[in-house]
């Protein structure tokens, strides 16, 4: 924790720093103690608090002739088993699986889940649905199941097929529902539906949560996409590793061309791997990409840090020769690759935050541009915010700028690497 400043008379004076007047370094001194109080509120929750508290379901839903329809679903094996166990009194069935989850064995997977076929159907069909003409179809589950691997994740991949009254689905289409593995089974959070479908004559792509659970094949494209933008926009918001990273982005920028060129190369980064991922062209384990995302919060905020320790009150001076480009020194063309390097490891926490993999990834390319455009409206409204005051308070008052965004980066750093070591021990 960083302690209240001292007074003039018993705290030496770095060269080159000059001590702030006592009511302005009371001030900072406040808002250092609010930060720090702030940082540890966050960082009582776990290191995987911005994705790993989270799931996915996958839902690939078909016409199958003129009344039936096919739903294909993903679900995560050992959720599905804690789930259903849970909700349906079947102990047996979390014994089975989960030893046979924790061998790796996926024979054995599949195994447990078709002896306990009764309770999955049971609450599958409690909690995924399909309505035609304001009817409820009648649901069957497949009596085979698959396992395969997402993201190092362990899936069950089922089969069912929902017949429909055969009028109803000409008067307004289809109506699919999910509310698979609710935040009320306190089991995740927030779980995520990602829908492909291709339904009366409608083929598109949607995503349900709590808020929305369901969706109508009737929607419109612009629906569609609305719901992807708000996605990103919320996994953003949502995300706090990578709001304090673009927040150390933001403070140790010297210049407003700084913001501009380490945003940009921010996003070029993150966009590159993330449809690189959609396109199934990487897929790199989360028990990689999440401690790397932390150590790069650490390594930005670090940056700045060292900037001030070496150069003082000079840190935010840019240092430019008759050669210098764009008008960013050396330090600022560092910088900037350093931001590139590991905006292309956050482009894959966004691409994880869907669970992408390729089975998916032509149909939903599109809307996961949406969801990046999104991710990006946040991102900018955060410079809008940040940026200017900062910038007003460099020019006001230069020294104070150099403590608010030093504690700043301070706090950031502090958190990035509690983020990494809890994220390396937790695997």
């Amino acid at each position: 924790m960083v302690g209240p400043v001292k007074h003039r008379s018993t705290r030496p004076v770095p060269a080159g720093l000059p001590l702030l007047p006592p009511f302005v370094a009371r001030v900072l001194a406040a808002l250092v103690l609010l930060g720090t109080l702030t940082a540890s509120l966050l960082g009582g929750a776990t290191a995987a608090s911005a994705h790993g508290f989270s799931s996915v379901v996958y839902a690939d839903v078909s016409g199958e002739g003129s009344d039936v329809v096919r739903a294909r679903l993903g679900l995560e094996y050992d959720l599905m088993l804690v789930s259903v166990g849970t909700s349906e009194d079947d102990d047996a069935l979390y014994r089975q699986g989960q030893a046979a989850w924790d061998d790796g064995d996926d024979a054995g997977m599949v195994r447990a889940a078709e002896a306990h076929h009764d309770s999955i159907s049971r609450y599958l069909f409690d909690r995924f649905s399909v309505t035609s003409g304001g009817q409820e179809c009648t649901g069957t589950l497949d009596d085979t199941v698959r396992v395969d691997m997402q993201d190092e994740v362990p899936y069950a991949q089922v089969v069912a097929d929902f017949r429909c009254p055969p009028a109803g689905h000409t008067a307004s289409g289809h109506v699919v529902e999910s509310r698979l593995f609710p935040d009320s089974e306190t089991f995740v959070r927030d779980t995520k539906t990602i829908v492909t479908y291709d339904v009366d004559d409608e083929a598109g792509t949607a995503t349900l949560d709590a808020d929305q659970p369901s969706f109508s094949t009737e929607q419109s494209a612009g629906q569609r996409f609305w719901e992807f933008f708000t996605l990103g926009a919320e996994h953003l918001l949502t995300g706090i590793d990578h709001i304090l990273f673009l927040i150390a982005l933001i403070a140790g920028s010297r210049r407003l061309r700084e913001v501009v060129y380490t945003a940009s190369a921010f996003t070029i980064a993150h966009s590159i791997t993330f449809i690189l991922a959609a396109l199934g062209v990487v897929s790199p384990p989360s028990i990689v990409v999440e401690p790397l995302i932390a150590l790069s919060i650490a390594a930005v905020a670090g940056w700045y840090l060292w900037r001030l320790v070496r150069r003082r009150s000079r840190a935010d001076e840019l240092v430019l020769t008759d050669q210098g480009r764009f008008a960013l020194d050396r330090s600022g063309w560092s910088r900037l690759a350093v931001v590139f390097a590991f905006g292309l490891i956050h482009g894959l926490g966004f691409a994880g935050a869907l669970g992408i993999h390729e089975a998916f990834s032509w149909q939903l390319l599109v809307s996961l541009l949406i969801f990046n455009v999104g991710i990006e409206a946040v991102q900018l409204a955060i410079i809008v915010i940040v940026f200017p005051p900062l910038s007003l308070l460099r020019r006001k008052a230069h020294v104070a700028s150099l403590w608010v965004t030093g504690a700043v980066t301070a706090g950031v750093f502090v958190m990035g690497m509690i983020w990494f070591v809890q994220r390396l021990v937790e695997g």
